[in-house]
């Protein structure tokens, strides 16, 4: 089953059948005839969660076979993503287009995640592909996907585990923990010497011995962490969005990757960036998350009563202390949301598109608040709910966890070369090589054999 909140800009035509520009409220999507049309007759500010549903394609055909399952949702500026469990994904461009109809991305391969900034787009496949398309990935034809992990020049490093999306940069995070950019560099956000290379239609390497890649839709500036969780960092810093310290809040470009210092102790969950600001989720060692936001104070995305941050600073917030802990942020423009533990949905910075879910579009949220949401279907488990945050709209959208979400786990980790001799030994004393263990669970989908994937994750991880 499905459920998918929606609020913010109504920039999708297609997508939200009104003549507002406002969704101020949260409301339910649905899916209809072929995905053609979403939601009727809804007022256009629409300043609260609303909730959307897929609906069978053929209601006379089983549920289960027809019924699509939500996988993730990346927003860009011209475009929104939906992917699916199926390995199928569908995209609705901006009212620019009023008379295109949402098209289905074709691609022959299963699609395992996307990611969409304001200018480009690229897709994950489960083979380990990425097809992307943009002005500056493909000048001539910017609206065709090309393979784009095809054209690093190593050869043994064109299996990609992980892309992200800047506004006009893409990152790929190959099988060998190496991260390739691609895209425009004017912002040296590619790591590079903007004055010498402006952009690259091909991947050039940016740094080796990478574990995770932080940007955002809607930054020009990228985060990098290494094995030792080392943090390093490049692109624009006009705001000090970088973290740099008070020293180097003059430069407004970083050309080079450079070493972020005076990081909060613990373990970095996640990085998540907007146009100005930079939020960052950070687990101690009693497994308690905080954050911490550095940055431009325009539209208050730091989530504090500050001007400017030049470094990650903790925001407060009594919303998240105590028993309740924080599930997952993420960053629009110039807007934050948080999921926590105890199922708030939590929010700070821009809200004239309502992007926040309140109606009060005319004043920016200084600290966090709280969203008022609707009665979710599956609040039992809102682990299983993801948040994405377009420019200046707001998903919520429920995605559990399924067998296919643990086998592609193991499959990106059993494509590095360090794990390819691993083996594992079953309770019967049977020894299993790593590249084997996938097609044995195929077999036997129980839940006793899917906690033992988890723990086989947790601990490679």
């Amino acid at each position: 089953m499905n459920e998918i909140l929606f609020f913010g800009e109504n920039e999708y035509q297609t997508l939200i059948k009104n003549e507002q520009e406002k969704i101020t409220k949260p409301i339910q999507f649905k899916f209809e005839n072929e995905y053609q049309t979403l939601i009727k007759n809804e007022p256009n500010e629409i300043t609260k969660p609303i909730q959307f549903k897929f609906e069978n394609e053929n209601e006379n055909e089983n549920e289960n076979e027809n019924e699509k399952q939500i996988k993730q949702i990346s927003s860009g500026y011209f475009s929104t993503i939906f992917l699916f469990e199926n390995g199928k994904a569908i995209e609705y461009l901006r009212e620019e287009y009023p008379n295109q109809n949402p098209s289905k991305i074709q691609i022959e391969e299963n699609i395992q995640k996307v990611t969409f900034g304001c200018r480009n787009g690229a897709i994950l496949t489960k083979e380990g592909n990425v097809f992307a398309k943009g002005i500056n990935i493909n000048p001539n034809n910017p609206k065709e996907f090309i393979n784009i992990s095809s054209l690093i020049e190593d050869i043994n490093d064109r299996i990609i585990e992980d892309i992200v999306s800047g506004v006009s940069s893409i990152y790929l995070l190959t099988s060998n923990q190496n991260v390739y950019g691609i895209g425009s560099n004017e912002y040296g956000q590619l790591g590079f010497d903007s004055e010498t290379l402006k952009k690259t239609e091909k991947p050039m390497l940016m740094m080796k011995n990478v574990s995770k890649i932080f940007s955002g839709t809607d930054s020009n500036h990228v985060f990098l962490l290494n094995s030792n969780q080392e943090l390093f960092g490049c692109g624009n810093n006009n705001s000090g969005q970088l973290g740099l310290g008070e020293s180097r809040k003059q430069e407004t470009k970083i050309r080079k990757l450079t070493k972020i210092q005076n990081i909060p102790k613990g373990k970095i969950i996640d990085i998540q960036c907007g146009f100005f600001h930079s939020v960052m989720l950070i687990e101690n060692e009693n497994a308690k998350r905080k954050l911490y936001s550095c940055g431009s104070y325009r539209y208050n995305g730091l989530g504090k009563d500050e001007e400017y941050t030049y470094e990650f600073t903790e925001i407060k917030s009594s919303l998240f202390e105590n028993n309740d802990n924080i599930l997952e942020i993420s960053c629009g423009a110039d807007h934050t949301l948080i999921l926590t533990s105890n199922s708030k949905l939590i929010g700070f910075g821009n809200n004239y598109y309502g992007q926040l879910g309140t109606e009060d579009t005319g004043k920016d949220q200084l600290i966090p608040f709280q969203i008022e949401l609707p009665k979710l279907r599956f609040n039992e488990d809102i682990s299983n709910y993801h948040l994405s945050c377009g420019e200046n709209n707001s998903f919520l959208y429920y995605s559990p966890l399924s067998f296919s979400n643990l086998e592609e786990d193991l499959i990106k980790l059993f494509r590095r070369k360090e794990f390819c001799d691993i083996s594992f030994k079953t309770e019967n004393g049977e020894i299993i090589e790593a590249h084997k263990l996938i097609l044995k669970y195929r077999l036997n989908q129980n839940q006793n054999e899917i906690e033992k994937l988890k723990e086989i994750i947790s601990k490679i991880n």
